[in-house]
């Protein structure tokens, strides 16, 4: 049965526990966005007091030339500043990335009971979850985004267990990015001294899950938010943007010829990109010297857009702190902790800015 989109309860209920979705309440034909949506003043999204963040993409191939060292001080210098940059030539085809696009768009134009299979408390997998917005029950206005979430065990796993509509497509981009991701790595920790065996990086980056985002068109972008601001809480993020943009990044200080401190930034979308940010993980890694990136997206009244990130992040019995040739140095800026407690943490609120760095602080 339809809601009411003037009741509160009764549209929380068709959206989230029915799963119905965003997607769902706008097939139902909306004039203007219903008030649980409608975010606080200070949350929403001025696009017109935001710069275009004008960095070019980091050529990834030149890491295999003579000009290793100075594409190795691109990577460096963005993780240290910005916590965001874009690549190219990273070695994922770029058909397979126009085949997710295609896959993601596929699998949320299905109807609203195909998707709900999967949805928070009855989905047939541990690793499958459909869902809507962040954290629904603790938000005080909600994110205007459907999700599928897919967390990777091992291939035949995923095969098998995650949606038809997209397993294979979402499969290869997991095992080609990886290897990125492991250079990216290799490339930051030894920009800080530090040489990793393939068991201490596996440790970091042994946890990992793609995800499927899909924000419906809005009647009015300018009140709400696809998703608020905060930063992610693993290692690296990979993300793939479709062609419509959306995706802002929050300058934490002054960077010369990049932005001020607090300024919000749009990242464009380049053909053939991914984009990388820097994630909590690292950030606590690193004794703070990179900086994971508060970001937040933007809705549009144009078109549906889709983006697909990879989260890669620690095991969840595995525990992080600073790295101890770091601390040796200049002292703990962060406390060691089991990564579970951390995901817990991050997992029971709203999101809020960087505020989920805070359970890290050291005392």
């Amino acid at each position: 049965m339809a809601p009411s989109l003037e009741d509160g309860d009764s549209l929380f209920n068709f959206v989230v526990q029915d799963g119905n979705g965003v997607k769902g309440m706008v097939d139902l034909g909306l004039s203007k966005v219903p008030q649980p949506y409608i975010q606080p003043q200070e949350e929403r999204i001025d696009k017109k007091n935001a710069s275009i963040c004008a960095q070019a993409p980091i050529d990834l191939s030149k890491l295999d030339s003579p000009n290793h060292e100075e594409v190795a001080r691109q990577i460096a210098r963005a993780s240290e500043t910005l916590g965001f940059f874009q690549v190219v030539n990273h070695g994922v085809p770029v058909e397979l990335l126009e085949s997710l696009k295609d896959a993601a768009h596929a699998f949320f134009s299905q109807s609203p009971g195909k998707k709900a299979v999967y949805r928070k408390g009855v989905s047939p997998s541990p690793l499958v979850k459909y869902g809507t917005s962040f954290v629904p029950e603790k938000e005080k206005a909600l994110e205007w985004k459907d999700y599928i979430s897919m967390v990777y065990t091992n291939d035949a796993e995923a095969l098998q267990q995650w949606p038809k509509e997209c397993n294979i497509v979402a499969l290869e981009y997991l095992r080609t990015s990886m290897k990125m991701v492991r250079k990216l790595l290799e490339v930051l920790f030894k920009n800080l001294g530090v040489t990793l065996d393939e068991p201490e990086l596996d440790a970091i980056i042994g946890f990992k899950m793609v995800n499927m985002n899909f924000y419906p068109t809005c009647p009015n972008p300018e009140l709400t938010v696809g998703v608020g601001r905060h930063s992610d809480m693993g290692a690296l993020t990979i993300l793939l943007q479709d062609g419509i943009g959306g995706l802002y990044v929050k300058v934490e200080e002054d960077i010369p010829d990049v932005g001020k401190k607090g300024e919000w930034m749009e990242i464009p979308p380049v053909p053939g990109a991914l984009v990388i940010n820097v994630g909590d993980t690292l950030q606590i890694l690193s004794n703070g010297r990179y900086k994971s990136a508060e970001h937040r997206v933007r809705t549009t009244s144009s078109k549906s857009r889709v983006s697909i990130p990879i989260f890669t992040m620690p095991k969840p019995t595995v525990k992080i702190g600073p790295l101890q040739q770091l601390v040796e140095k200049e002292g703990s800026r962060f406390r060691e902790f089991l990564f579970q407690d951390y995901m817990n943490n991050f997992f029971s609120n709203a999101h809020d800015g960087k505020k989920s760095l805070d359970f890290a602080r050291a005392i």
